[in-house]
């Protein structure tokens, strides 16, 4: 009786490694689109769920796959952290690509093997638990160079249409195997046959699409990434453009000064000193030699806040800025443009359709963290993402739920809030 159990014991043990190499490979390739929270712990969570979900037995025609449902997205959400819609979209891109292995292994697998007349239920049993491995194993090997180095970061909008188009694999999926449950209890025989021809149409379909999500999951990544580089290069181009248009200013101005020294002596000459204070006071009000705006250290922020600056002057607001970053944050130039070009953006259509035309930034690094409180008048009711009112919304901002991911993607918040008449946004990120 010893003998027996300790037996039992060694071959449960064994038949673990195939389980925890699916949630290996299964892992590897999750983490690639899925950020985790920080922490070994989230990591070890999701490997553990990631295991126990590949080693799950789903049958066309078993009620597995609901209660597999539930607890896998549970801990993936739980796990991870950035846009839920997100997250949402990858963990049922996921879900659908690990039941439609499964459901194949464990459903036709078994038919092959009857038909065959190979083995009995052990030599079944033994197979699938071995083969759930070896099809991870070789998929991760297939796809691992094409993996992202780091989660994807798509806007609102696109993480919503892959939310939508991920939907239509995993209600597939989800028909096939439960359509013909009832089947069993009522004997239909027939029924259960169509049930099992249509699965193994349906089956490789859901694999083949989720797989492909993945693949457009990247590319609209990096279509996003572009995106944002035009921006930011739009952005540069405002900044230097500005910079041309003080140096053909400093030229100009030496080109004339002998002209300038020449009617200031003519003045004094004359003893007009009300005429020549007057000359004075204008050449000093020259843009030219009031210098080029440097509002920090930092060539990307400057650039954004000096563009921007310019732009709250065309449009009759004033602007209050309080800024100190250093050359070097642990921020992308993409993400802090991103960030500080969208919240001054939101800040100055909020300002100009208010009576106090005032914006207040206030953008400094402090105890080991990047700070940026952007405070404006507002005038009516805001949209609840803070979404552009703009008719051309592709080029102008992406709202709060953006500005919030790029903060909580490094680690950090984003907060708002309206009291008396003022709009307050602020945002930190740590420098570590």
């Amino acid at each position: 009786m010893l003998y027996e159990f300790g037996r039992s014991m060694v071959e449960n043990w064994f038949w673990l490694l195939p389980m925890l190499s699916s949630g290996y490979f299964l892992t590897r390739m999750c983490t690639a689109f899925l950020p985790l929270k920080p922490g070994r712990g989230w990591k070890l969570l999701l490997y553990i769920c990631l295991s126990i979900t590949a080693a799950m037995v789903i049958w066309v025609g078993d009620n597995n796959l609901l209660f597999t449902l539930l607890p896998f997205f549970a801990v993936l959400l739980f796990c991870s952290k950035g846009s839920r819609v997100g997250r949402i979209s990858v963990a049922a891109v996921f879900f659908c690509i690990m039941m439609s292995v499964a459901a194949l292994l464990d459903t036709y697998l078994g038919e092959l093997m009857d038909k065959l007349s190979w083995g009995d239920g052990t030599l079944y049993d033994h197979l699938t638990r071995i083969l759930r491995p070896v099809v991870w194993g070789l998929l991760y090997l297939l796809a691992r160079r094409f993996l992202p180095d780091k989660p994807p970061q798509l806007p609102a909008r696109l993480w919503w249409l892959t939310l939508l188009l991920a939907s239509m694999p995993l209600c597939s999926l989800t028909a096939v195997i439960l359509m013909p449950y009832g089947s069993y209890r009522l004997h239909s025989d027939l029924q259960f046959s169509l049930a099992i021809q249509l699965g193994l149409a349906v089956l490789p379909f859901v694999l083949v699409t989720s797989l492909a999500m993945l693949a457009a999951i990247m590319m609209l990544a990096d279509y996003a990434r572009l995106e944002q580089l035009d921006r930011l290069a739009s952005l540069r181009e405002s900044y230097y453009q500005a910079l041309q248009r003080e140096a053909r200013q400093v030229r100009t101005l030496r080109h004339d000064l002998r002209n300038h020294l020449t009617a200031l002596r003519g003045l004094l000459e004359r003893e007009d000193m009300g005429q020549a204070v007057r000359y004075l006071e204008q050449l000093a009000g020259s843009p030219v030699l009031q210098g080029s705006r440097r509002l920090c250290e930092n060539e990307a922020a400057n650039a954004v806040l000096a563009a921007k600056a310019e732009e709250m002057a065309r449009r009759g607001l004033e602007g209050v800025f309080s800024v100190a970053l250093p050359q070097a944050l642990p921020v992308a130039e993409i993400d802090l443009c991103a960030l500080l070009g969208n919240a001054l953006d939101n800040a100055m259509d909020g300002a100009e359709q208010s009576q106090d035309k005032r914006i207040s930034v206030r953008c400094r690094v402090e105890r080991g963290l990047f700070m940026l409180r952007v405070e404006n008048a507002v005038a009516g009711t805001l949209e609840p993402d803070l979404a552009t009112t703009k008719s051309d919304r592709s080029a102008h901002g992406f709202g709060l739920a953006g500005m919030r991911e790029i903060a909580e993607r490094y680690g950090g918040s984003l907060d708002v809030r309206v009291e008396k008449g003022r709009f307050e946004l602020t945002a930190w990120t740590p420098m570590a």
